[in-house]
């Protein structure tokens, strides 16, 4: 599978960002999809996972509530709604794609794609 990821850019404090991240050359309604971030620093750190079906999505007690994950299967497509974004969510974000039922974990995940930034100005 290949994933890229987009949308990321410049956003204020309290304001909203929707990421995106496109698939191509597998079945993407085979895959479990998640989003990552990883800030100067820090080990990359889970944000969001969603089932295949799209049916089940998992968050950080963290970040529920804030952010939103979904998928449309039928244009390969997963997306990251961020909403009452803080300084701290200032990251660069990756999709990745994987079929390991530990849908939060790095190590489920076997496609990775380029990563987006998302900066947060106070």
């Amino acid at each position: 599978v290949q994933l890229q990821a987009f949308g990321g850019g410049l956003v204020q404090a309290g304001g909203s960002l929707r990421l995106s991240c496109a698939a191509s050359g597998r079945t993407f309604s085979n895959y479990n999809m998640g989003w990552f971030r990883q800030a100067p620093g820090k080990e990359r750190g889970f944000v969001a996972a969603i089932r295949r079906s799209g049916g089940a999505t998992y968050y950080p007690a963290s970040l529920k509530g804030r952010f939103t994950i979904s998928r449309d299967n039928a244009k390969n497509m997963v997306y990251l709604e961020m909403n009452s974004v803080e300084p701290e969510d200032t990251a660069v974000y990756y999709c990745a794609a994987g079929t390991s039922a530990n849908v939060g974990s790095t190590y489920s995940y076997d496609y990775w794609g380029q990563g987006t930034q998302v900066t947060v100005s106070s």
